[in-house]
């Protein structure tokens, strides 16, 4: 392939990125469960001026630190638009990830090698899922992906000390906005084993303060926020700024690795429910892209000993742990995408693995198109698939089953490209057609229309068990009793705000246990969020309340 190829490769590439991560934005609210939390976050930060304690709901907000949620409020306070802010950083973190992927397999092999890397990483489903969604892990991935990018221009291509340090400082970053982003430092792991053993071409060499320095560059990242943290907390007498510094620091971090309370999934969670169907169609390939790997391991090929020790190492850390979400190994797809790339167009000329990506197309696009002849036929075990939705998706998928069977027949010849041409149109259909169909389902707006029809202009809502959707797209003031405050303490906490605000209603899950009240008399607001929702008011309430003079936080935003 000719340098003119190469860059009509290039735009081509840069431009299909652009359109599958960017299509879509401004086109939908945040939805549940992470997204309208964050938003609200960032929201309150730029509405309340203070940047550096978040809060939800005026009530501070310990779970994370504040990194992405600064990130979303700068672009809120650029725009003007939440629904634009909420997804570019998450965007914009996912662009800079395929950079980095496309220039080390460049740099390692040729420009060629840097595009299949860069197109593999686009087209594997979790990364894509991710780019478009306002979660944290878009932006944790993309700083791990500078730490591994830095060490391995140190480590490997042996361009300078200033990338070891550059990759722990992203490190630090990386922790100050979920707590494993220190996760880079375990391919030294397999750097100094192979350095030792095996390590054909001349090793990194320096002095022991050198070595050291990286962590310190990371703990002194970290200090750019964790030191004015404590000094702030160490002056204030506010217990709950006090409580905020321990949750951060010990239960949102090795509390919640070695004893997590939630998402509690067996050791082998990642390798039987995750990979198979979030790593397509990398996973797909694996029984031929290990034969090489193993190769270039007998080879001492440290091009790949890292990368591919450090993803091992990755998936055994997040694997001991007993609380496990499929998008905690999202950070090793990167580096997959980098090893298995020099080996791509050797396997695509494998008709048997060409033939596996073909049937894997041609099942996703028959299972579409039997949902959707289901869907229409009043199927009801297929029906019962969106029944927690109020639509009608059948339409939708089979347009998407469609585009399938097209891909299929312009790949008959060349199978490979199958997926090469499906995954791309299920993305911009999703982005656009599949976000205008699930707007309304996805945020409360159709339950808090409904309030507003039950309830006078100058009536306050509070909501028992609080969810951060109804916060974000309520358009009134609006009470809480603390996210976390025991549901019994919040619906007595509530049944003493609505006799002291008699033209107040309270919104509720109707599955809540509710003692104070008589749920039965309630106006039933209909089904949102997998759940019926109901206003009290005052005719509802109990004559006594058990627990209604116990103190409990009451936060209100206006």
């Amino acid at each position: 392939m000719d340098q003119a190829d190469i860059r009509r490769l290039t735009w081509l590439f840069w431009a299909s990125a652009l359109v599958l991560i960017f299509s879509g934005l401004g086109l939908r609210d945040p939805w549940p469960a992470d997204e309208p939390r964050f938003a609200q976050i960032a929201l309150e930060m730029v509405q309340s001026g203070d940047w550096f304690f978040q809060r939800r709901g005026g009530e501070l907000y310990p779970d994370k630190p504040p990194i992405f949620m600064w990130s979303i409020a700068l672009f809120y306070w650029l725009t003007g638009s939440i629904r634009l802010a909420f997804l570019l950083p998450s965007a914009l973190c996912s662009m800079l990830t395929l950079y980095l992927t496309c220039d080390l397999g460049k740099r390692f092999w040729n420009a060629q090698t840097g595009l299949i890397a860069g197109a593999t990483l686009l087209l594997t489903l979790q990364f894509t899922i991710q780019a478009k969604s306002a979660q944290i892990d878009a932006m944790v991935c993309c700083w791990i992906t500078i730490g591994c990018y830095g060490l391995l221009r140190h480590l490997i291509l042996k361009d300078g000390w200033y990338w070891y340090w550059l990759a722990f400082a992203a490190m630090g970053l990386g922790v100050i906005t979920k707590g494993v982003g220190f996760l880079p430092v375990l391919m030294l792991i397999p750097f100094f084993i192979s350095r030792r053993q095996f390590m054909v071409q001349p090793a990194v060499t320096g002095r022991l303060w050198r070595w050291w320095s990286g962590p310190a560059i990371m703990l002194a990242t970290i200090g750019l926020w964790l030191v004015p943290m404590l000094i702030m907390v160490g002056l204030s007498d506010d217990t709950a700024l006090q409580a905020y510094r321990n949750n951060i620091l010990f239960k949102q971090t090795a509390t919640r690795y070695a004893d997590a309370w939630h998402h509690i999934k067996p050791f082998w969670y990642y390798l039987t429910s995750v990979i198979p169907i979030l790593w397509l169609p990398l996973s797909a390939l694996l029984p031929w892209l290990i034969p090489h790997w193993i190769t270039a391991i007998r080879a001492r090929d440290a091009r790949f000993i890292l990368p591919l020790g450090w993803i091992l190492l990755l998936l055994l850390f997040f694997s001991i742990s007993p609380g496990k979400r499929g998008v905690y190994i999202l950070p090793a797809l990167p580096m997959l995408a980098l090893i298995s790339a020099p080996f791509l167009p050797r396997i695509m000329q494998n008709p048997a693995a060409c033939r596996v990506l073909w049937l894997i197309t041609a099942f996703i696009s028959i299972l579409l198109l039997v949902l959707a002849i289901g869907g229409w036929s009043g199927v009801e075990a297929i029906r019962s698939l969106v029944s927690e939705y109020d639509i009608q998706p059948w339409t939708f998928l089979l347009t998407c089953s469609l585009f399938g069977f097209i891909s299929l027949i312009l790949s008959r010849n060349n199978k490979f490209k199958s997926w090469l041409l499906f995954i791309p149109s299920l993305w911009l259909l999703y982005s656009t057609w599949g976000y205008l169909l699930l707007e309304p389902v996805k945020t409360p707006k159709a339950i808090l229309r409904q309030v507003a029809i039950h309830t006078q202009l100058d009536s306050e809502l509070a909501m028992i068990g609080l969810k951060e959707q109804f916060l974000l797209f309520a358009p009134r003031p609006f009470t809480h009793f603390g996210y976390h405050t025991p549901t019994e303490q919040q619906q007595a906490q509530a049944w003493h705000w609505l006799k002291q605000h008699p033209r107040g209603r309270i919104l509720v899950a109707s599955d809540e246990n509710l003692a104070c009240f008589n749920p039965t008399d309630a106006i039933k607001l209909g089904h949102a969020h997998r759940q019926d929702w109901l206003l009290l008011g005052p005719e509802v309430m109990k004559p006594a309340c058990a627990g209604a003079d116990v103190p409990a936080p009451v936060f209100r935003l206006d």
